[in-house]
């Protein structure tokens, strides 16, 4: 199952309030590369009739059932990689460039 992390789905409803995109979907999609890598993309959007549909932490979350396979375990967060340097990440064992989070 994916996850959103509490301070993914807090910036992503701030997003659609600010973008005014309250009441659309977050969808997201993943690709897989040559490398076997993932690329990830995500975007407000309409549900769709075949669409998986989830709800993480306050969000509508919804994904083609082909992305499932790629999403499936993965974790959506949003975290400050530099100093004032904010980003949304996905922490995705499927991937083989996961690096499982260091606890500080």
């Amino acid at each position: 199952m994916f996850k959103l992390t509490a301070a993914a789905a807090e910036q992503v409803l701030k997003a659609a309030r600010q973008g005014g995109t309250e009441g659309l979907s977050l969808r997201l999609a993943a690709a897989q590369n040559p490398d076997g890598s993932i690329d990830y993309r995500m975007g407000f959007d309409e549900l769709t009739e075949d669409d998986i549909r989830m709800n993480c932490e306050g969000v509508d979350v919804i994904m083609a059932p082909e992305q499932v396979p790629l999403l499936n375990q993965a974790t959506m967060d949003y975290v400050e990689l530099e100093p004032g340097q904010f980003h949304f990440i996905f922490l995705n064992p499927r991937d083989p460039t996961y690096a499982p989070p260091i606890e500080g």
